[in-house]
């Protein structure tokens, strides 16, 4: 079976559209950017790298300096399917990304949104 297509999909053709979701709704780049740090361990100079680079998102995942262990904690449906219930680990990273940042967008807390962890100020 074929890979799927959003595997080879740049981080940086996706991104801008996290951040736009998320200001759509009166939230800001910052705090995309924190949900994806705190779920993939890149910081703002590792996540500037993956979007000059273009890295995909295999890629991506795969050289997250260190994937959030309470990621497992992210449950809830995200384009129909629930995440906790993802078969493809990728896929499933990819999911937990996505409902992050619909957290977000939602209005979420911060502290709800990241499983329990003290926000950076």
């Amino acid at each position: 079976m074929a890979e799927h297509r959003i595997f080879t999909t740049s981080f940086a053709s996706i991104y801008p559209h996290y951040v736009a979701k998320a200001e759509r709704k009166g939230h800001t780049k910052a705090e995309v950017d924190q949900v994806i740090t705190w779920l993939t361990g890149y910081d703002d100079a590792g996540l500037e790298a993956v979007l000059a680079d273009e890295t995909d998102l295999k890629t991506f995942f795969a050289q997250a300096p260190a994937f959030n262990p309470n990621a497992e904690l992210i449950t809830g449906v995200i384009c129909g399917h629930r995440v906790e219930d993802i078969e493809d680990p990728l896929m499933q990273k990819i999911r937990y990304m996505d409902k992050l940042v619909d957290e977000v967008a939602r209005g979420k807390k911060m502290t709800s949104i990241l499983r329990g962890a003290t926000p950076a100020t």
